[in-house]
């Protein structure tokens, strides 16, 4: 592997500043402990890069704390967040910029967390490529507890002195590592782990991991890496069963991390493996319910019936969701699914219309408007079974959602991973 040398003057190059801070601009994000933020920055911009380039020159550069908050997750709970000043952000970037390449070579083949290039769909590709052509239908699910918070400073400072020489360089990522935490006014020392939110975890978080992942490639033991979310394959439940207990020695006694045991188990093709929000299973790949549950939310969420917002604002409001869901969970074998889901979403939207309307009449007066005949027939507009009458799908065809510029789901190509063909 070899070494380098002289990598803070790449770093701290003001056009490397200016690429840095570019990126960071694309990302927006909140300001950190100084409240400064983006726009702040940029007001200033050429004055700001040229402090910087002069006090990581200089070697008189010193990171802010990073300000702590707490993201809801989707069980419930909530996952610290660290938020960086911006200038913090721009010095984190230019150093991914210079240093990422380098290390990006030797990473493991199937690890694809915040990687250029890759892909949490090439991972799920690669998961099901080594279930289904190599016969490894025994998987160990591994789940690590809080990866990003416990990172041993130490060892992660020698990883990356595997690659690198540059003594400043590696003061600047110990100061990434120790700039502490401020949370409700209070400063908390960081003794372990880069927080998640810093712009150059990810590639720490690499680094680090990228010990484990060459441990399993030694054995010849097939692995996906997504992050933390780490699949082993083998071909018995023995061998599953020996490689997982391989992989928690070397997750804890040698990268000093804490390995989940209540939720790191034994599966297999049969029984359904769970990654990345999909299910792969022996002759099809479908969404994890828990993922579906949590879109099926949002939805509802958006389309509330009572609400007096015209029709074309909620679509426009909705079809950001559904065209995200969509491009993340097209290759699994939906076709069917998005059938119902349409059929689901346009009955919300009609009830939409229907409690707008709040009587029987309103409704007749639109019949009698788009010349439909009807019997007359009193019928209560904000009971949710009558959204499925035949008389408010001739009110309200689907034709008209499309016209109104509905997002149709089901007119986009998915299972992308039928047949083990994978589209990349």
């Amino acid at each position: 592997m070899k070494k380098l040398y002289s990598l803070i003057d790449k770093i701290y190059r003001r056009e490397n500043l200016h690429e840095a801070f570019k990126a960071v601009k694309r990302n927006q994000g909140a300001p950190g402990v100084d409240g400064e933020t983006v726009a702040d920055f940029a007001d200033e911009v050429d004055a700001n890069i040229e402090r910087l380039h002069v006090e990581l020159k200089t070697n008189t550069y010193v990171p802010k704390p990073v300000r702590r908050v707490e993201i809801p997750k989707a069980d419930g709970g909530t996952r610290p967040l660290g938020i960086p000043t911006v200038r913090d952000r721009v010095v984190q970037q230019a150093f991914v910029n210079v240093v990422e390449p380098y290390f990006d070579q030797d990473f493991h083949p199937s690890s694809y967390g915040y990687r250029k290039g890759r892909s949490q769909h090439q991972a799920v590709a690669k998961a099901r490529m080594f279930m289904k052509k190599y016969e490894l239908e025994y998987v160990v699910d591994m789940d690590l507890s809080r990866c990003f918070d416990t990172l041993n400073h130490d060892l992660l400072m020698e990883a990356v002195a595997e690659r690198v020489s540059d003594g400043r360089v590696l003061r600047l990522v110990r100061q990434f590592l120790e700039s502490g935490i401020m949370a409700d006014g209070v400063f908390t020392a960081t003794e372990t782990g880069s927080p998640q939110g810093g712009v150059c975890s990810p590639l720490l978080s690499n680094i680090y991991l990228n010990r484990f992942d060459q441990r399993m490639k030694e054995k010849s033991i097939r692995i996906v890496r997504y992050a933390d979310d780490i699949l082993i394959f083998a071909g018995t439940k023995k061998k599953a069963g020996d490689y997982k207990a391989l992989a928690v020695k070397v997750l804890e006694e040698e990268l000093k991390l804490t390995v989940n045991r209540e939720k790191t188990h034994l599966t297999s093709l049969e029984e359904g493996v769970s990654y990345l929000g999909f299910i792969l299973r022996r002759n099809s790949t479908v969404i994890d319910p828990k993922r579906l549950r949590r879109f099926k939310g949002k939805v509802r969420e958006i389309t509330k019936r009572n609400q007096p917002t015209p029709m074309e604002y909620v679509i426009k409001k909705l079809n950001p969701v559904l065209r995200g869901w969509l491009n993340y969970y097209r290759i699994a074998d939906i076709k069917m699914l998005l059938l119902e889901l349409m059929k689901w979403i346009r009955r919300r939207l009609r009830m939409i219309r229907m409690k707008q309307w709040k009587t029987y009449k309103k409704m007749h007066k639109e019949l009698r408007r788009k010349g439909i005949k009807h019997n007359g027939e009193r019928m209560n507009v904000t009971l949710w079974k009558n959204s499925n009458v035949h008389i408010i799908h001739q009110l309200m065809p689907n034709a008209y959602f499309k016209e109104i510029g509905l997002m149709d789901m089901c007119s986009h190509e998915v299972g992308l991973l039928s047949g083990d063909k994978v589209a990349w």
